[in-house]
């Protein structure tokens, strides 16, 4: 039994302290691939605000009838300096990456890749699935292991019961439970509640950390300010307390937090980095390391980025066409 079991006033605090007000994100639909083109729901980055903690993307999709929707189908594609983050739902998928890691994504379970200096890998519906219900998260890594070599994590969090919700930490540590998984981005929080019909809760979270909530399976009331379905509630550093409020039918929300990057990052395609031209030049060695470009002889005698992958996969998909104005920071 936890520590939270045993007294649950350790990470739920009593209602009627002060809350922060809470930003409310609206959801941009994109087409993901596949032959009839799957639809996810992003709601980071966008125009407003590209950053939650070191949190720069967050993609919703499902459920899903696969029949009709074609799944998954991601073939081979770079990333540079940020982590990837699989969270299911319901469905499978199959991840495969150059740096020689073959796994499966299940629901509860967390697929966590860092890109480091750079890798590629595929993400492919299985053919049994028959609905795709999740989320894919990236973040940014800091100036200090944007570099670092890759890395494939994976871990299944056991579920913590409070009183109106189960939690499950993927990443960070939340109400007592603490995920062993190192992200090389310091102070990161990442979990999936599930919270009653009608319950309210008020979670103890860091001052220190920005945090913001999707709303996963239907509305939800986050700090007295209404958050629907597929909506992103962002609160700002400051507030000690999260309070949520879920619909007679209750609710799943995916909690996301940090402390804020600090740094300014350039975010392109797939890759981030720190100016345009560290994103020029990773298209240009993907290009060439992938077949689809000769290579550029200022980079002659460079170490590759992307690695090598197994035979017998999916064509990889090309770098798309760099926009002819100059790619700016996101703070």
């Amino acid at each position: 039994m936890s520590d939270l079991e045993e007294n649950p006033t350790l990470a739920l605090l009593e209602p009627g302290q002060p809350c922060i007000g809470v930003e409310v994100l609206a959801p941009r639909e994109v087409p993901l691939g596949g032959p009839r083109a799957m639809t996810v729901y992003r709601t980071l980055p966008q125009k407003q605000r590209s950053l939650v903690g070191a949190w720069c993307f967050l993609d919703h999709y499902g459920p899903d009838d696969v029949a009709v929707s074609g799944g998954m189908v991601v073939p081979r594609h770079p990333h540079t300096g940020l982590a990837t983050v699989s969270w299911l739902f319901t469905g499978e998928i199959d991840h495969l990456d150059s740096g020689g890691n073959a796994a499966a994504v299940r629901p509860g379970e967390l697929n966590l890749m860092i890109a480091g200096r750079g890798i590629t890998h595929s993400e492919i519906s299985t053919p049994d699935t028959r609905t795709l219900h999740g989320v894919q998260l990236w973040y940014a890594l800091p100036e200090s292991t944007r570099f670092s070599d890759n890395h494939f994590a994976h871990y299944a969090p056991e579920p913590v019961t409070a009183p109106g919700l189960v939690a499950r930490v993927f990443l960070g540590e939340l109400l007592g439970s603490v995920s062993p998984v190192d992200t090389r981005t310091p102070d990161l929080l990442g979990a999936e509640l599930i919270l009653d019909p009608g319950a309210v809760a008020s979670l103890a979270v860091r001052a220190d950390f920005e945090h913001a909530l999707l709303a996963e399976t239907g509305a939800i009331d986050v700090n007295g300010t209404p958050v629907e379905h597929r909506e992103l509630g962002y609160v700002p550093i400051g507030s000690d307390t999260i309070r949520l409020t879920a619909g007679p039918e209750g609710a799943r929300v995916i909690l996301l937090g940090g402390v804020p990057l600090g740094e300014q990052i350039v975010m392109w395609w797939n890759f981030i980095g720190r100016s345009h031209e560290e994103i020029v030049e990773f298209r240009r060695r993907y290009q060439a390391e992938l077949g689809f470009e000769g290579a550029d002889p200022q980079d002659a005698g460079k170490p590759a980025l992307f690695g090598s992958f197994p035979s017998g996969q999916r064509a990889p998909l090309p770098a798309p066409t760099l926009p002819t104005i100059r790619l700016r920071p996101r703070p």
